[in-house]
């Protein structure tokens, strides 16, 4: 079997997406992580376009590739310069990597209203830049910019440029939908013209402007492609490049074809959360395979389904891709539902106990109120505990104020929070400053408490969330607060309810705190 070879660009295209930008740092570290995944090909970026750029280049030099080869990035030289005097060719060869990627232009709209140059001279640039880097470097790839389009403008032309790099030396032509418009209806015809016209492997590059990148990436290889180019989570310019995240998994479990190991295809959701904490992105959680509600159950019926065979819902295993079946609880859930929460957090119920009845209308009522579990199972699995009476009462509220104080106009506003709280027969008063209501409420609550239980130090808030949930209401309207707290080993959701925010922050800060510590003291 033919090994389809993954080409990422997540370090240059995947940088030119709008609000991602990539530390010198961050680029080693997501390379070296790319390795370990078992891409074949990790493209550095553009050497001589930018100074990090040009480091990277030297500093991943020092790392030992287990997998990968690292490609450098740049154009066909420019009009009116020899190949051997253009600066941006001359920084590919300082860029020591076994690979080089070429890009040159295939539509002739383009050669005219960009380059504003003859179609002749553009054959030209393709063919000198390849020709003259070939003897240097081992592998040049030739991506043909904007192809698809070329093609449907002018056949012939484009083909001519995709000769043009056959002949200069390259050795491997990539067919480039650089505007991601493309259907993949449209390429089955173009392909098999190229593969008339080509005798050298065929690549595939897509973007996703019309939500078909990973599609037509998947079209290309059924069609003979046998190397695909793309990002991790799709990152990229506009709406982004063709998702490895979807496509590597497609291929390897989907068409079962060669590219990454099975235990390196465990890693990839890994990867998918590492690049999105680098780039500093939130993980989407509804991503195909990799995210978070990928392999998610909330309907009772499908839960009940899962339960017997989860095939019933699900395409693959979860675990082949680095992921988990979860089961969620809503106002949609069964008892199936409750069934399954109980089990996994090893609480003592059976389908005919009475506890399971109560859980489910307790579950609805708060749904109703504008309460939400999905993000919040901390604050579930303390109502279910609740219901069979194993809840324990690690301290009593008796009372908290908050002070929010602005003195000057030009200064900020000071948040002040006092709290009193009872543990057995003590009583607590502790008082606390934050950067703002909610967080000096939690200073405060954190303070009184700690001293009691110092497991409580390890907590940390972090993430707070808020939803109006009857916009029409105005400033009277319910407040849905969703926090996550986290310590060393886990994280988990709490959520709280009520006309003030301040209450129902209070209510998630509770939770979260309780949540701590039933995990802890257990009885």
């Amino acid at each position: 079997m033919k090994q389809i070879k993954i080409y990422d660009t997540t370090l240059r295209d995947g940088g030119q997406a709008e609000d991602v930008s990539f530390s010198l740092e961050d680029k080693i570290r997501i390379a070296l992580k790319l390795d370990e995944l078992g891409i074949h090909y990790i493209e550095g970026g553009w050497p001589g376009a930018n100074p990090k750029d040009t480091e990277f280049f030297s500093e991943i030099g020092k790392h030992k590739l287990h997998h990968a080869k690292v490609a450098a990035f740049g154009s066909t030289r420019r009009s009116k310069v020899k190949a051997d005097k253009d600066e941006n060719v001359l920084s590919l060869l300082n860029s020591n990597t076994p690979v080089v990627t070429i890009v040159g232009k295939s539509w002739n709209l383009h050669v005219r209203d960009a380059l504003h140059i003859s179609l002749e001279e553009n054959l030209e640039l393709i063919y000198d830049t390849i020709k003259y880097l070939k003897p240097y470097i081992p592998e040049i790839m030739f991506d043909a910019e904007h192809f698809f389009d070329g093609y449907k403008g002018n056949p012939q032309y484009a083909i001519k440029t995709l000769k043009a790099a056959e002949d200069a030396g390259a050795d491997v032509i990539v067919l480039c939908d650089t505007n991601g418009g493309t259907m993949p209806t449209e390429i089955p015809a173009i392909f098999e013209d190229v593969k008339k016209n080509i005798s050298k492997p065929l690549g595939i590059h897509t973007h996703n402007d019309a939500e078909m990148a990973v599609a037509n990436t998947i079209v290309a290889v059924s069609l003979g492609a046998r190397q695909v180019q793309g990002t991790i989570n799709g990152y990229g310019e506009r709406c982004g490049n063709a998702n490895l995240c979807s496509i590597i998994p497609n291929l390897k479990l989907k068409l079962k074809l060669d590219c990454i190991t099975d235990e390196q295809l465990k890693k990839i959701r890994e990867v998918s959360y590492f690049v999105d904490e680098l780039a500093n992105m939130r993980h989407w959680n509804h991503r195909p395979y990799v995210g978070k509600s990928a392999f998610a159950h909330k309907g009772g019926i499908h839960v009940s389904a899962v339960m017997k065979n989860p095939e019933t819902y699900e395409h693959i295993r979860p675990e082949l891709v680095g992921n988990a079946q979860r089961i969620l609880v809503s106002d949609q859930s069964g008892r199936s539902n409750i069934l399954w929460k109980a089990k996994e957090y090893g609480i003592d119920i059976d389908s005919h106990d009475s506890a399971v009845k109560h859980i489910l209308h307790e579950l609805k009522d708060l749904e109703n109120q504008g309460f939400q579990f999905e993000g919040a199972e901390g604050s579930f699995e303390l109502l279910m505990k609740e219901a069979k009476g194993s809840r324990r009462k690690f301290f009593d509220l008796k009372g908290f104020r908050v002070i929010v104080e602005k003195r000057h106009i030009d200064e900020e506003s000071i948040s002040e929070a006092t709290v009193k709280i009872q543990v057995g027969d003590k009583l607590e008063i502790a008082a606390a400053e934050g950067n703002g209501p909610v967080n000096a409420l939690d200073n405060a609550l954190r303070r009184a408490l700690e001293k009691f239980y110092p497991e409580l130090k390890e907590v940390k808030l972090i993430d707070f969330k808020v939803r109006i949930l009857d916009e029409r209401k105005g400033t009277e309207a319910k407040t849905r607060v969703l926090i996550e707290s986290g310590d060393y080993k886990s994280r988990w959701g709490t959520v709280g309810v009520s006309e003030n925010i301040i209450e129902a922050s209070w209510q998630a800060l509770v939770d979260s705190i309780d949540y701590k510590l039933h995990k802890e003291l257990k009885d």
